[in-house]
């Protein structure tokens, strides 16, 4: 029986999703790891895996296709760039599922990026073949997909649009080094900045903030009448829009898809997303339509098990 893997892969843990090649999955775990940087922490992924694999009367053999998904570049050739935020070594991870799975091709995407693509094989995104996934979290990331096929690049930056600039005056910098990237305002870190800026210009009390990405208070404000609330989450979308009206001249995509977890909160936002969107938008493009993602936190699962599967089926990776 041919098995198809997805891997998402975090920095204390995987999740391991066991598909078919119809893209059915049969079970999703979580398994905790080390940092992926030696045989040890190999060990106890193939381990893991091993069990899953078991519970459904499969083997090692079985395993036709492996998708890895990371939060950072991969470049079309399937080059991995710098991984900031995880301790992993790519070529030593790959090697041991190599070694586990001798009939498998393995496929790096980025996180973003196989999120797209599991929309398309699994999603909202079935039947489309060109539309570009927007990941409104931590960061701010898209995954772009043109004629049914990801872009990566070259460098594995397509997609990027987190650090698009939008504010050429902003005077704090960006986690990647520039100021005014669309991420400094759209990311969940961003929102909940952007609404206690709007209280402190105003002289308003905010509501409680947990901690630096609470975006669930900023809605829950907004949903109250909350002024400043509103107020950031306007800007918020006045800015996504602006790329978003940018990218639609390059990609000319028929949908955006808004995941992430600030898309949560995606029915609250919408209207004025789309309204600034079609007022920044070129003629041809202002009717793109704008919708939320539908996979939620599997999405990059799927998407990661898809590519390898394509990989293996045009006789491409290992």
């Amino acid at each position: 029986m041919d098995m198809v893997l997805g891997i998402d892969v975090g920095g204390t843990s995987i999740k391991v999703g066991l598909f078919t090649p119809a893209g059915e999955l049969l079970e999703e775990r979580k398994i905790p790891t080390p940092a992926l940087v030696d045989e040890t922490a190999y060990a106890v992924v193939t381990d893991g895996i091993g069990k899953i694999l078991a519970a459904h009367d499969a083997g090692a053999d079985d395993v036709i296709a492996c998708g890895l998904d990371i939060p950072g570049p991969v470049a079309d050739d399937g080059t991995v760039g710098l991984l900031p935020n995880i301790e992993l070594d790519p070529d030593g991870l790959v090697g041991a599922l190599t070694a586990a799975y001798p009939n498998a091709t393995t496929a790096f995407v980025n996180d973003a990026n196989a999120a797209a693509l599991g929309e398309m094989w699994a999603g909202v995104a079935q039947g489309v073949s060109s539309y570009v996934l927007i990941a409104l979290g931590t960061g701010v990331g898209a995954g772009v997909v043109a004629n049914g096929r990801l872009v990566a690049g070259a460098f594995g930056s397509g997609g990027e649009i987190g650090h698009v600039t939008v504010n050429y005056d902003e005077t704090l910098v960006c986690g990647c080094g520039r100021r005014g990237c669309l991420e400094q305002y759209a990311s969940a870190k961003g929102i909940v900045r952007l609404y206690l800026e709007a209280c402190e210009k105003r002289g308003v009390k905010p509501v409680e903030i947990e901690h630096a990405t609470d975006t669930l208070s900023v809605f829950r404000a907004l949903a109250s009448g909350d002024e400043c609330a509103k107020i950031a989450i306007d800007q918020m979308c006045e800015y996504l829009a602006r790329v978003m009206a940018q990218v639609s001249c390059i990609v000319d995509p028929a949908m955006y898809l808004i995941g992430g977890g600030v898309a949560g909160a995606f029915a609250t936002f919408a209207p004025e997303l789309r309204e600034r969107f079609q007022a920044h938008a070129l003629k041809t493009c202002r009717d793109t339509r704008i919708e939320a993602a539908g996979l939620g936190n599997q999405a990059a699962m799927y998407g990661c098990a898809y590519e390898a599967l394509r990989l293996r089926r045009e006789g491409a990776g290992k």
